[in-house]
């Protein structure tokens, strides 16, 4: 029988997570020889290999523990690949050659598969003068521009784009144009964005005082404090950016207080780090403790989580010896301090089956306990290890037990610390899991509220038909399969049943036993007054969170469109494949000519289409030409961009691939326009066909809509080209395939 609980579960794992050679040959065959290959490389540091990966295996297995996708995808696949999630990168210098030195950095973090966060604070203002050139700044939003560029050209391990944190303070002279950078719905498009607000910051807006700009020790201007917080609010209603991080209360509550500050998070804000800071990530499955779920007396198996705890903190911090990293300095940095970031998965699910609504006060008090149980447990094993592998190498026990989480921590965890140390120097942190938790047979995902309780996504077959499979949450299929057609109980709610102060409750509830911080969103309906939600980063911060996020549908991200299907748009021919298309006998095409100025002969390229419907979709290229010097490279081109157009869904990013390519002995002049490279110019080729056919829209590089949905602000996956995309823990998020902004 298979281990899956769902169809979209296995193609998941497939797609993601299952180790392949590089012509696609599956390694692993099934899914437990992907545990295996994970339990044998995490227990190879130990000194009874055998024992613990055994032990390991067992806690993988039903998908119980669920390591972040990088330590799924990479471990014991001996790739070049990090199997850390998430960094935070060095002070970026305020000079131009430190500046470019540090986008450096960042782009060989993305390339092995980190998702990086940045404070571009201590960049100088717009305008402000630069010494010895006679010129005046551009300030840290143009940098962030570069930034942008360079993300957008690089794509990390994984086949992903990269993901990253952009923080500036709240004290930087150009926080006004910080907050509204994002109004602009095609800029700084890799970029989440968040505002670093201090304490002083938020009691200067309920004082309605002034506040000062400054940079360097001098003031720049000041206005009032609460001016600048509608700002904020106002450009989060609008277009869902920026979120906010309550720096000052990161640093009081950070353990390692005593040795580090920090300024930034990672992309999706559940690890703040310090300069050159990594984390690992894994989740606790919490739907799969439940005994006897939707009874009287279900209740989660409370030992059974500590056991698993312990097994999944021995694992996470085996990652820390085993693991690849892009820098040296990220290396010294994890190695020094054995960070990991342990959280859990599946908590909406857990909830309801122990007949909880989320949201409620009861929902929020059971989350405190479980989570309390949780930390409990992972602190008592890293203070075991400590005893038997020795403390992180930074730890300062009087330091460490003086720390804020420390003095609220249960007694006998105080004094086992106190006597062995400390392994990690942080443990708790709740990560967004939206493709692991399809993996495990769509549970909810982190402390998320379930998004919908079922869903239907089509998927093209190999032979042009297509079938409608129903994604169901996995609480509400172990429901239907226990009683049938009856309805769900009334504690069964999903996000858009919720008020935003239940979110926030939520959130602030799982906060008081997470040591690092958590990646939620708190979804709003698009009809909410402004009013109504202008305070909802107030409560965040009254309510003990260390950062917050919204998202409302809105013209600039794009709507969450209805999750009946009979409300839903057309989404014309742009959908998932399985499987790649088999080739039919007979295809329309066209054929255009490019000449290359300064080449003796012209290339001629063909790009074939499959029809559906009425609609037109490319299925393959050909380029020929006269000119054999071409020859090898041009066939390596031509079949790997029609592998990636049988794939289906939105292929229109091989434009822009393509149109970015430089070439280094420089381009030429064609038709009145400079084209970088001739790999640009067969980008613009391309660009032309599915313009001409109706696939992408004139001057974007994006699946043009078919009429049924022009006007609407909805957004198609850039994946599998579905309508099903909703902002689940701060990443853009496709419900139909699992495609995640954030990976």
């Amino acid at each position: 029988m298979t281990r899956f609980a769902a169809p979209i579960a296995e193609q998941i794992w497939d797609m993601k997570y299952r180790l392949k050679e590089a012509d696609g040959t599956p390694v692993d065959t099934t899914v437990e020889d992907t545990w295996r290959r994970i339990a044998r490389a995490l227990a190879s540091v130990e000194a009874d290999p055998a024992t613990w990966e055994g032990r390991f295996y067992d806690a993988l297995e039903d998908f119980r523990f669920l390591p972040a996708g990088r330590v799924t995808a990479g471990a014991g696949t001996e790739r070049s690949v990090t199997l850390f999630n998430c960094f935070v990168m060095g002070t970026v210098p305020d000079s131009l050659s430190g500046i470019f030195e540090h986008l450096r950095e960042a782009a060989l973090t993305m390339q092995q598969g980190g998702g990086i966060g940045y404070d571009f604070s201590t960049i100088r203002p717009k305008g402000a003068g630069v010494s010895g050139v006679a010129a005046d700044a551009s300030g840290p939003v143009s940098f962030m521009d570069v930034w942008d560029a360079m993300c957008r050209t690089i794509m990390s391990a994984g086949a992903r784009r990269g993901a990253m944190m952009a923080c500036l303070r709240c004290d930087h002279p150009d926080i006004e144009d910080f907050i509204e950078a994002k109004s602009d719905p095609a800029r700084l498009r890799n970029f989440n964005v968040s505002v670093l607000v201090t304490d002083a910051f938020m009691e200067a807006v309920k004082a309605d005082a002034p506040w000062e700009l400054r940079f360097g020790g001098t003031i720049y201007r000041s206005l009032p404090a609460r001016d600048l917080w509608n700002r904020i609010m106002r450009a989060t209603y609008d277009y869902a950016e920026p979120g906010v991080i309550f720096i000052d209360r990161i640093n009081r509550a950070n353990n390692l207080h005593y040795v580090e500050e920090i300024a930034a998070t990672n992309p999706c804000g559940e690890q703040p780090l310090p300069p050159y800071g990594a984390c690992l990530l894994g989740s606790i499955n919490l739907a799969r403790l439940v005994e006897d779920p939707f009874e009287e007396g279900a209740v989660l198996d409370e030992d059974a989580l500590d056991d698993l705890v312990a097994t999944a903190v021995r694992m996470m911090d085996n990652v820390v010896d085993v693991s690849r990293f892009p820098l040296e300095a990220q290396a010294r940095e994890a190695a020094a301090k054995r960070r990991i970031g342990l959280g859990l998965t599946g908590l909406a699910d857990a909830l309801a089956m122990v007949g909880l609504r989320y949201g409620s006060d009861d929902a929020a008090l059971q989350t405190e306990r479980w989570l309390h149980r949780l930390a409990r447990a992972a602190y008592l094993t890293s203070a075991q290890l400590a005893a038997e592998k020795g403390a992180f190498p930074l730890f300062d026990r009087d330091a460490f037990l003086a720390g804020e989480t420390m003095r609220v921590m249960d007694e006998d965890v105080r004094a086992a610390v106190a006597e062995h140390g400390i392994r990690n120097a942080l443990l708790t942190s709740i990560a967004p899991t939206g493709t692991i938790s399809l993996y495990a047979g769509n549970v909810s995902s982190g402390i998320e509220p379930v998004f919908a309780h079922a869903y239907t996504r089509k998927v093209l077959q190999k032979d042009g038909t297509r079938r409608e499979e129903e994604v169901v949450d996995y609480a509400v299929q172990l429901w239907r399969d226990r009683h049938a057609d009856a309805p769900l109980p009334e504690h069964f709610v999903t996000a858009q049943d919720l008020t935003p102060a239940e979110h926030v409750a939520m959130q602030a509830a799982a906060q008081i036993w997470v040591d690092s911080s958590i990646s939620k969103t708190i979804n709003c309906p698009e009809d909410i007054s402004f009013e109504d939600f202008k305070d909802v980063y107030l409560q965040a911060y009254e309510g003990g969170c260390k950062g917050c996020t919204t998202y409302r549908p809105n013209e600039v991200t794009g709507s969450v469109l209805s999750v009946d299907p009979a409300a839903r748009p057309s989404q014309g021919e742009v959908v998932y494949l399985s499987e790649p298309l088999e080739r039919p006998q007979t295809l329309e095409g066209r054929t255009y000519k490019l000449r290359w100025p300064g080449s003796e002969h012209a290339m001629y390229i063909t790009v074939n289409d499959l029809l559906q419907g009425e609609h037109r979709r490319p299925f393959e290229i050909f380029v020929n030409s006269k000119n054999m010097e071409h020859f090898a490279w041009t066939v390596a081109l031509t079949r790997m961009i029609s592998a990636v157009f049988r794939r289906g869904g939105d292929v229109s990013f091989v434009v822009e691939e393509l149109k970015a390519v430089f070439d280094p002995r420089g381009g030429a002049w064609v038709e009145g326009r400079y084209i970088p490279s001739i790999l640009a110019a067969i980008g613009g080729v391309i660009e032309r066909h599915l313009i001409d056919t109706g696939f992408m829209s004139p001057g974007s590089p994006t699946i043009a809509q078919p009429a049924a949905v022009i006007g609407q602000t909805a957004k198609a996956c850039p994946s599998c080209g579905q309508f099903d995309l909703h902002m689940v823990e701060s990443c853009m998020t496709c419900a139909a395939c699992g495609y995640s902004k954030c990976g």
